[in-house]
Order: structure tokens, then sequence, then C-alpha cells
């Protein structure tokens, strides 16, 4: 049994709380698990980004060919980084009377564009035209994407068909997360919309199928 005293020893212990070694071993411990998963964090947060920028870049193409269809006139889209805001623009207008505002890509979806590249396969000069190579970066804000007073691309050029693939590569529009390495070059992580065919039939891809 107990005395006094022995209790009253067991109840200053008790009260002492933790020591100075174990909050560290605690925070040592914390450290190591938070560095262990903010890599897989930030990839996941980057998938996102671009996963978010590609469904506006998909819906703005659908847009052109939707108001092209209903008001049976030419409709066009273009896309651009802006150098002053950094953010990458999307602008779908009527053909015939032209750009009159850009606006910035996925910001009704969260994506922050600023952080993006943004490429494409599209001769800068001529519309629904492929260069035939792979994506470069930035794509050039004179390149567009334009359909015909019936949502089709009738006389567009997707590009030369290239082994191992048994179809031409189509019109691509890519956004991508910029490399640790280079930040004007794109990482592995990739999403983008392509134009396939006459019709104007699109799909969406990623990673090394954007390439």
């Amino acid at each position: 049994m107990c005395d006094k005293n022995t209790k009253e020893r067991f109840h200053s212990q008790d009260d002492t709380g933790f020591t100075l070694i174990e909050v560290i071993v605690v925070v040592l411990i914390i450290g190591v698990l938070a560095a262990i998963a903010a890599p897989g964090w930030l990839a996941f947060v980057n998938r996102q980004q671009v996963n978010k920028a590609n469904d506006a870049v998909f819906a703005a193409l659908q847009e052109a060919q939707r108001e092209a269809k209903n008001k049976k006139l030419s409709y066009s889209v273009s896309f651009q980084k802006n150098s002053t805001t950094q953010n990458v623009e999307v602008a779908v207008y009527r053909t015939d009377i032209g750009i009159s505002t850009w606006k910035p890509l996925g910001t009704d979806v969260g994506a922050d564009s600023k952080k993006l590249l943004l490429g494409g396969n599209l001769n800068s000069s001529i519309a629904n035209t492929t260069t035939n190579s792979s994506v470069s970066y930035p794509l050039n804000a004179s390149a567009k994407i334009t359909f015909d007073y019936m949502g089709t691309l009738p006389n567009a050029n997707f590009g030369t068909i290239i082994a191992p693939s048994t179809e031409p590569p189509g019109l691509k529009i890519v956004v991508a997360i910029p490399s640790s390495a280079n930040p004007t070059l794109a990482s592995s992580v990739k999403r983008c919309v392509v134009v396939k065919t006459l019709l104007g039939s699109m799909l969406t891809a990623k990673d090394e199928k954007c390439d």
C-alpha cells in the first residue's frame, strides 16, 4: 500500500508533460513524413492544374464548333501566353470579325494558367494545318483552329502519318507543367486536345501522347 509521499511523487511525475527530447523526436518525425509526402502532393496538384486547363481548351473548341453550327458562320479559336500577365489566354470569335477579347484559360474551373506552358503543332500562319513535327513551345498566338458554318474543317491538314503510328498526328493544343530544370521546356506532365477528323472530332490525351 502506497503512503502519502509515494502517491504525491507519482502525481508529480504524471504532471510533468513531454520532455524536450520527446518534442524534438516528434518534430523530426513530422518533418521526415512531410518531406516524403511533399513531392507526391505537388505532383497531384500539377496534374489537377493541367487537367482543368485541358478541360478548358476542350470546352473552347466545342464552343467555337457549336457557335459555327448554330449561327451558320465560321468561328475560330486562338490561344496565347500573355507576356505581361503570364496567363495562358483563349479567344473564341467569328472568323470574319477577328479577336475582340482574350480571357484567361480555365479560371472558371480553378486553373492557374500562369504556371503552365502552352504548346501545339499548328502552323503559325495557316488555320487548320499541322507542322507535321513534334509539339513546340510556346504556341504562336497567330495559330488558330477554324470551324466552317457546318462545324467542320473541310480543308484541314492533319499531318503526315509517321511510323509506327497508323494515323496522322492531328491538330494538337497542349498544356504542360514546365520542367524544373528549364522552365521554357515542358516536363513529362502534359495534357492535350487533338482534333482528328474533317468533321471536327476531338479527343484528349496525356503525357507522351501529346508530344
